[in-house]
């Protein structure tokens, strides 16, 4: 009795370790999660406050963390009396195209990846997957000298011929996803006489929704949050917002308005918080799908 009542209070011991090991392995992740929460959420919880205040309120000291006062009308300036919302349109005209045109060409390459049998695909499919180990500060030189030569700097075609072209990442994810789906609703409808066009858009982008909104959500926002080409290749008369918000907020002596910036910076983001969160179900359905099968 006593070697039993000896091996039932090492069980005993052995569980209460168990359980005080995963109570601290929670609690640390927990606090963990929390740390990083507070990282990512400052500087958006800043930009909100800082929007609030006037602009002496911001440049006075000691620093303080809450406005005295909430300056709403911060916002109708931001927007209304300086060009924001033709800067916006400017953006919707690029960003709109591009994500539609390269979702699609994406979708295309991705469906020749995983469906269909030709000399050197695996070798083509790894060299388009080399392309996303390229900065972009190497091509975008030669890229504007080629857009230069084709007069088409300070216009919006070079952003129509990029969705034309794809994107490597976006060609992944949709090969992944395509070589995810059931090869029997292809041969049901090769039997029902359908085409491979026809089998594409009627069958596989119907079944492709997680993919396509996370391949439209990222490119968009990519295009949104874009400064780089709209500063190399258009002028301040057709530049997208992301430039604009740079150096548009200043008073007739040319000092900034950094709290009328930041609060046009604040409406700036919100399109994309508000489509992150409610498609984020969509974006890690996209991403977790795109890894079923190689």
């Amino acid at each position: 009795m006593s070697a039993v009542s000896a091996a039932a209070s090492r069980r005993a011991g052995r569980r209460e370790l168990a359980g005080a090991r995963r109570i601290v392995r929670e609690t640390l992740s927990y606090l963990l999660l929390i740390i990083v929460t507070v990282i990512v959420v400052t500087p958006v919880a800043w930009i909100l406050l800082v929007s609030l205040r006037t602009q002496a309120e911001y440049t006075s000291y000691p620093i303080r963390f809450l406005p005295s006062s909430a300056h709403w009308e911060n916002y109708y300036r931001a927007v209304f009396e300086y060009a924001f919302l033709p800067k916006a349109w400017n953006t919707l005209q690029i960003a709109v195209p591009s994500t539609i045109l390269t979702v699609l060409s994406s979708a295309l390459a991705g469906f020749g990846f995983a469906r269909h049998r030709a000399p050197l695909r695996n070798l083509m499919f790894i060299l388009v997957l080399s392309m996303l180990m390229v900065p972009r500060m190497v091509t975008i030189i030669p890229t504007f000298m080629l857009f230069a030569k084709l007069r088409l700097t300070n216009t919006y075609w070079p952003w129509i011929l990029w969705g034309l072209t794809g994107s490597s990442y976006h060609i992944f994810l949709f090969r992944q996803f395509f070589a995810a789906i059931p090869k029997d609703l292809e041969d049901a409808a090769e039997v029902d006489g359908c085409g491979r066009f026809r089998i594409f858009w009627q069958i596989f982008m119907p079944n492709s929704a997680p993919v396509i909104a996370t391949a439209a959500i990222f490119h968009f926002q990519w295009v949104w949050g874009d400064w780089v080409n709209p500063q190399i290749f258009l002028t301040a008369a057709k530049t997208t917002l992301s430039v604009f918000l740079q150096s548009a907020y200043q008073d007739p002596k040319g000092f900034p308005l950094d709290t009328l910036r930041l609060a046009a910076v604040a409406v700036y983001i919100t399109p994309m918080l508000v489509v992150f969160f409610v498609a984020q179900r969509y974006i890690i359905q996209g991403i977790v799908t795109t890894g079923i099968k190689g």
